[in-house]
């Protein structure tokens, strides 16, 4: 038997006031009892109560080790009453650590609600495109975009996102609109300085999937670098709805080659240590950004086609091909 088990047991028994009323109590025979209370005397080397009597009567060692049980139970009680509590109203400090783009664009405005909702919790923000340790960084919860690689934390989908291929009127005023995948090889491409595969550009030319490896005087670690780079003319990216729709659809910034996206989506996760008991703060926020994010089908494109940004596109009519248009129609329908 543990100490903790031990000294509960103990404090059961005395506090019934003889071993049938322990015994109905505990849900255990009289013998039962008794047997369990000697183990107790046997581990402590010292006899505890003197059974001379119909009633337990404790000896000196027993009240000085009943008294300190009782306080120690109490502890224990109180400890996990105020545990509970916690639990049932989420508090504390809640760390959290998301992806630049997701959390400029989406998360950092969600806060204040949040915080209204629970004013006991203390919600401590960073922002980094890094993959984090969330152990080292002392983070709870990560919001991350894309494939998951860390196997040992638990994941919720928040949503999904389209990628889009994307330019600024003003690039393409000056250097033509690409028709073709193939005719980004001859424009500024603005890439990433991570990973390789990240310049891969996928798309799907005559119903079979390709790529076309593109290339441009800038790269960044960033997304959001590469969106302003983008607003200011450099050159095209590819990025995700969630973080240029406003763009699209203010007309800063077109959207290219749709009629050729590979139709691939990219998930936008909640991730947090896959303990048995997740602490309260961490549930609510979790859920909040999937009530607040999480809406049928958001960001998948369509919702940000609006005659601001079409009007926009045909402002350079010599360049948008038929293809394009007609794409930009059937978008605008879905509204």
């Amino acid at each position: 038997m543990d100490r903790a088990r031990r000294i509960e047991a103990f404090v059961q028994v005395i506090d019934a006031g003889s071993f049938s009323a322990a015994a109905r109590a505990m849900k255990l025979s009289p013998s039962a009892v008794s047997k369990l209370m000697s183990r107790i005397e046997e581990q402590l080397g010292v006899r505890l109560v003197d059974r001379s009597t119909r009633q337990l009567r404790l000896t000196p060692e027993g009240e000085l080790y009943y008294q300190r049980c009782v306080r120690i139970v109490s502890e224990i009680e109180d400890a996990e009453q105020a545990l509970s509590e916690h639990m049932a109203e989420p508090s504390g400090r809640l760390r959290v650590n998301s992806s630049m783009a997701i959390g400029v664009h989406h998360i950092q405005a969600l806060i204040p609600e949040f915080l209204a909702r629970h004013p006991r919790i203390e919600l401590d923000l960073s922002l980094s495109d890094a993959v984090v340790d969330l152990m080292e960084e002392r983070a709870e919860v990560a919001i991350r975009v894309g494939p998951l690689k860390d196997t040992s934390l638990k994941a919720r989908k928040i949503c999904e996102s389209r990628r889009v291929v994307v330019a600024s009127p003003a690039y393409l005023e000056a250097h033509g609109v690409p028709h073709k995948p193939h005719d980004l090889l001859g424009h500024n491409c603005l890439a990433y300085n991570l990973a390789p595969t990240l310049n891969q550009w996928p798309f799907r030319i005559a119903g079979s999937a390709a790529e076309v490896a593109v290339r441009g005087n800038f790269s960044g670690n960033s997304g959001e670098m590469l969106r302003h780079m983008a607003l200011t003319g450099l050159g095209i990216a590819r990025l995700g709805w969630f973080q240029v729709g406003e763009d699209v659809r203010l007309g800063r910034l077109v959207p290219l080659l749709e009629e050729f996206h590979a139709g691939e989506l990219q998930g936008i996760y909640a991730v947090f240590f896959g303990r048995k008991y997740t602490a309260a703060r961490v549930r609510c926020f979790v859920d909040y950004l999937v009530e607040k994010l999480g809406r049928s089908r958001p960001w998948l494109a369509a919702e940000y086609v609006t005659s601001a940004s079409r009007k926009r596109i045909r402002r350079i009519p010599a360049v948008i091909p038929p293809t394009a248009a007609a794409v930009d129609e059937a978008a605008a329908q879905e509204l």
